[in-house]
């Protein structure tokens, strides 16, 4: 099975633990997303911060969904500061991916010296049956 944006997540990765190890634990998310902003680009990649997602219900506008960083319109990656992932994050991430229609989510922990990350995957059928499972 081929993983997806293979290439693009080991771009992200390299990128996050460059900022990583020259910033340090420590600091705020926001501090570590700019400072991914900073390198994502220094590397030639296109980011959009928060863009904006339209959330309907029932054909009603309820809001807009905005996820941190959109690397090369094709990954969601969410910095995170956080002492370990968990199902809260990992769902959120599956929300993010089904409303922009992305297939591939990087929720990114900088809270240790040792970065920590997830590959969060949209699902592409909706059967009840396929739940993701949220301990993976």
């Amino acid at each position: 099975m081929r993983m997806i944006h293979q290439e693009l997540s080991r771009e992200i990765i390299g990128a996050a633990m460059v900022v990583l190890n020259e910033s340090k634990p420590g600091l705020d998310e926001k501090l570590y997303e700019r400072a991914a902003m900073i390198e994502l680009k220094h590397r030639g990649h296109r980011i959009s911060v928060q863009a904006a997602f339209p959330v309907s219900y029932r054909d009603q506008l309820i809001g807009n969904l905005i996820p941190d960083l959109i690397i090369d319109d094709a990954v969601i990656v969410d910095p995170k500061v956080v002492s370990c992932f968990n199902d809260t994050h990992v769902a959120q991430m599956i929300g993010h991916l089904n409303i922009t229609h992305l297939d591939l989510a990087l929720p990114i922990n900088f809270k240790n010296a040792r970065l920590e990350w997830k590959r969060v995957l949209r699902s592409n059928e909706p059967d009840e049956g396929n739940a993701p499972d949220l301990h993976a």
